[in-house]
């Protein structure tokens, strides 16, 4: 019979618990070994076993970001309305950004996170992108895209909502109603994908600070 593992799963998921709480009080700066392993009443013998470092922790974290997006995604039921349903993981986004501040910024915005912490989650990253990625093929095959080719519509949505997030993390008072704001927002932009007109807007350089457009009644 083998020996058991000194340092198992649960006391990996116990540090990361304690790794997310202290990031969302104070940083991932605030992250040490020693505090960590502290918080969760186990030794740095334990952290190093289980992590190698802080670096491997703040990779975890990050992987354990988009872990969680990726299921908040999957685990929506798809309907016969592939607009709706990419709505709904638009806002799963906000629920993952609200309810786990710190692995957003850690995963999404990558505050503080060493190269190569970040370069250790980028499968996870791939993975909750696919996702995303597979709900805009449905939209795309239902020719609701218009002219707009598929890979520049998953970057627009995602850029919305990582937009939509950061603000709304910032600003206290963008919480006032924030699903309307968030859910016409994203609406503006699906609904955008499948108009005809690809015209492009003219900006000419004489437009600035000084220098505005003319009024409609003046072209």
């Amino acid at each position: 019979m083998g020996r058991p593992k000194e340092h198992d799963e649960h006391t990996a998921v116990a540090l990361l618990d304690a790794a997310e709480r202290i990031a969302e009080r104070d940083g991932v700066a605030a992250l040490s070994v020693r505090r960590v392993a502290n918080e969760v009443g186990t030794t740095t013998r334990a952290f190093y076993s289980l992590f190698g470092a802080k670096e491997g922790l703040v990779a975890e974290l990050g992987t354990r970001a988009f872990d969680l997006l990726t299921e908040e995604i999957a685990a929506l039921p798809p309907t016969g309305d592939p607009r709706a349903d990419l709505l709904r993981a638009g806002l799963a986004f906000r629920r993952f950004a609200r309810e786990h501040p710190a692995l957003y910024r850690i995963g999404v915005q990558r505050i503080d996170v060493p190269p190569e912490s970040g370069r250790a989650f980028v499968g996870a990253a791939d993975r909750a992108l696919a996702e995303l990625r597979g709900l805009v093929v449905r939209l795309s095959d239902a020719d609701l895209l218009g002219h707009r080719p598929m890979e520049i519509a998953v970057w627009e949505f995602r850029a919305l909502c990582e937009g939509l997030a950061t603000n709304e993390t910032r600003c206290p008072l963008f919480d006032v109603d924030a699903d309307r704001l968030w859910s016409d927002a994203l609406c503006a932009l699906i609904r955008g994908w499948g108009c005809d007109d690809s015209r492009p807007i003219q900006v000419t350089s004489d437009v600035g600070p000084g220098n505005p457009p003319p009024a409609a009644g003046d072209a």
